[in-house]
């Protein structure tokens, strides 16, 4: 069931992300190290309720979803654990703290954060990822806008 789940969240998002795609960027990744590392963070709105249900993410007009997934780099890109910290910062310098879940289906591993925002905010993303001694930084930002 938890596999549908996930099946419906990514594909509920990719629907989304290509209906709003004057508004916001869709999934990216930047290699880092021995890893690809896959990011998006979008409005938690454009998730079903029983998906954020089953998640256990605060649907708002001003809560966003940040979601990690951590690949190896090479041919069989394998989905990674690791520890996530990390923060958004508003262009004023307000910072928040990114609580990251791992979520674990299948072969399919994803970190998942929650993270305020206000009506066309832009917050700019810095996350820390550790695997065993490997440390590697990933940022990025995102414009958020209410619905």
């Amino acid at each position: 069931m938890k596999k549908i789940v996930s099946i419906l969240f990514f594909a509920l998002a990719g629907i989304t992300f290509s209906a709003h795609s004057e508004k916001m960027q869709g999934a990216q990744y930047k290699e880092l190290g021995p890893w690809q590392v896959h990011y998006i963070a979008f409005p938690s709105t454009f998730v079903q309720p029983q998906i954020a249900k089953a998640y256990g993410l605060e649907r708002s007009g001003y809560k966003g979803i940040v979601n990690i997934s951590i690949l190896k780099n090479n041919a069989d890109a394998t989905a990674q654990t690791a520890t996530l910290k990390g923060t958004a910062r508003n262009l004023l310098g307000n910072k928040q703290t990114l609580d990251f879940k791992e979520v674990i289906e299948g072969d399919s591993i994803y970190y998942l954060a929650q993270v305020d925002f206000t009506n066309e905010e832009i917050l700019r993303f810095e996350v820390e990822i550790q695997q065993a001694n490997q440390f590697q930084k990933l940022q990025f930002q995102q414009k958020f806008y209410v619905d």
